[in-house]
């Protein structure tokens, strides 16, 4: 079978591999029929994620048909059509109990396309006795429920969204379900703040302007209840805490590859809380009931489609060069 594979530093390439088999009887063999690249997955070939190995097949989001299950697979069988979660969990070690899947003990979290083959591939073998797949027509994003659960986003709070990439606007989409009072989006890519605000974004600020300066105008002088950083750069958590009110929260959804300051000498008396961590997917039942009823439109973050093995190395040129592509979420399919 055809796969993208990680071969060190900036470097991607398609390869044969053979097709995954049935190792334990909660496994199962799923075909990729659609799959995307995630920010993460730059982030690997950028060398920021050193725990994973060259030769891994990347990608952890991904769209399929149950190929073969394993014998203790209970509710899945061969032919269904299923949404592969980018987090394992076994649901029994004290993480999962907690909720906490992304930090699984018993060999889960995040483990697809990082230390374990991944789903830029025709097919992949994945576990089954973890509640990881959920039957849906098409993939949901739920990492910016990160920023926006844990940020404490709820109706009537003033929030401001740092970054507006894939991630930022998925955080601007689902925000805006929870009714804040003002939304905003800071990016230097004037087509994505134009996105941002199609997408539900009340206001957009360049960052080459003052942006602290503009969030205090527009939220007279107290700064922003909730400020969600999506980035993953040290300027971008810096500005993060000058637009940050009295009793908010900074909730950080961006990947980071270096060190950040944090100012606490000027934080420490705000009451402020700082939220930050891997995706744990508590939500991922509820969001895809919102996508089938219509009410998270997902597909307006879809820019561009390409075929896994025909040009799946110029999706992710394409990809990295966001900006000049104007790429937003993109699809590839494996047929």
């Amino acid at each position: 079978m055809k796969a993208l594979v990680y071969r060190g530093k900036n470097t991607i390439k398609l390869e044969d591999k053979p097709k995954p088999e049935i190792e334990d009887p909660t496994d199962a063999i799923v075909k990729i029929v659609h799959t995307t690249i995630c920010g993460s997955d730059l982030h690997i070939l950028q060398g920021h994620v050193p725990t994973c190995k060259e030769g891994v097949t990347i990608g952890h989001e991904g769209v399929g048909v149950i190929d073969q299950a394993g014998d203790a697979v209970r509710g899945f069988k061969k032919g269904d059509k299923v949404l592969i979660s980018c987090i394992t969990s076994c649901a029994s070690c004290p993480m999962c109990k907690k909720g906490m899947y992304s930090h699984c003990e018993k060999g889960g979290g995040w483990i697809l396309g990082h230390t374990v083959d991944g789903t830029q591939a025709e097919y992949v073998r994945i576990k089954l006795a973890d509640a990881s797949l959920h039957l849906v027509p098409e993939g949901v994003d739920e990492k910016a429920l990160v920023g926006v659960l844990a940020g404490d986003v709820t109706p009537g709070k003033s929030v401001v969204v740092v970054g507006t990439g894939p991630v930022g606007l998925a955080a601007i989409l689902t925000a805006k379900l929870l009714s804040p009072s003002i939304l905003i989006a800071v990016d230097k890519d004037v087509g994505r703040l134009e996105a941002a605000q199609k997408m539900g974004a009340s206001h957009k600020i360049n960052a080459d302007e003052d942006v602290k300066a503009k969030v205090m105008e527009l939220t007279d002088g107290r700064g922003c209840d909730v400020v969600i950083e999506a980035v993953g750069v040290p300027a971008s958590f810096e500005l993060c805490q000058d637009l940050v009110a009295f009793g908010g929260n900074i909730a950080n959804i961006g990947v980071h590859g270096a060190p950040c300051k944090l100012h606490i000498d000027k934080l420490w008396g705000y009451n402020i809380a700082i939220t930050m961590g891997f995706v744990n997917t508590t939500s991922t039942a509820s969001l895809m009931k919102m996508f089938a009823a219509g009410t998270l439109d997902l597909k307006q973050l879809i820019t561009h489609e390409f075929n896994l093995q025909k040009d799946g190395e110029q999706a992710y040129a394409t990809f990295g060069a966001a900006a000049q592509h104007k790429a937003l979420k993109m699809i590839m399919n494996t047929s």
